[in-house]
């Protein structure tokens, strides 16, 4: 694999497919530490496929990818999360009838230490850790915008919050790379505009950004490279003015809006 230096994931040939569909084919890309990096493309180009082959969700047919220094060809969900891989997915997916609070908490535990038995009897190391983890919820609502409604139920946040409570329990898991599959879905211009400026905070703060979204104009507005998927293969890549001007990307994806 390409040693790629600057690089904290990077994709070797990637292949994926179900029976006889082939989802991904030979997907090679680097995304580099503290940049914000969109992947784009029409219904169908395989980006949430790729999502869930780096989020352990899916398994590799072929090549291999590596994050942070160690290479993976299989893993699971968990596992990438604690080497600190964390994703949204396109539909919302919050324990409802738990408060914002516990939403965030629920992430939090992924870094915790305490185990069975300190939960079990409830010992001074571990109301301890469980104060830290409510301080630290705490201050991810606050961190992501939704700072009255600590003890809502997510069902009962509007459809903004309960995105931006997602990102809040992602990031209780301490990730370097969060992987967010369309964010702004069904959000207004006002929610985001919001959600532009919370993913510029998250990379100022050192958190490298994954992004699948439809919002073209997010996605050039917001991202520092951006990649084109079309039927499973990466056809561009590049920064978005480069991205928005190749021939092929106009053909497949963006038409007109490239002129």
């Amino acid at each position: 694999m390409t040693n790629v230096s600057d690089a904290l994931l990077t994709l070797d040939k990637v292949g994926k497919r179900f029976g006889g569909l082939t989802a991904l084919t030979d997907v090679s890309l680097h995304i580099k530490r503290g940049e914000i990096y969109g992947l784009i493309g029409p219904n169908g180009a395989g980006k949430t496929t790729l999502f869930n082959v780096v989020t352990g969700l899916y398994q590799l047919d072929s090549g291999a990818f590596d994050f942070a220094g160690q290479r993976y060809t299989q893993s699971k969900p968990h596992l990438l999360a604690q080497a600190g891989i964390a994703r949204t997915f396109q539909n919302i997916r919050l324990f409802s009838n738990m408060t914002a609070l516990e939403n965030v908490m629920v992430g939090r535990h992924l870094r915790t230490s305490t185990g069975i038995w300190g939960a079990l009897t409830r010992n001074a190391t571990a109301r301890a850790e469980e104060r830290h983890i409510v301080q630290r919820a705490r201050e991810l609502l606050d961190y992501v915008g939704i700072t009255t409604a600590h003890q809502t139920l997510a069902k009962h946040l509007s459809y903004g919050e309960q995105r931006r409570l997602e990102i809040a329990r992602a990031l209780a898991t301490e990730p370097k790379l969060l992987a967010l599959d369309e964010p702004a879905a069904g959000m207004n211009a006002t929610e985001t505009v919001a959600l532009k400026a919370l993913l510029q905070k998250v990379r100022a703060d050192g958190i490298t950004v994954l992004l699948i979204e439809h919002d073209v104009k997010l996605i050039m507005g917001l991202c520092d490279r951006v990649a084109v998927l079309d039927y499973g293969k990466k056809i561009a890549e590049g920064v978005p003015e480069e991205v928005r001007r190749d021939p092929a990307v106009i053909a497949a994806y963006l038409g007109g809006e490239a002129t």
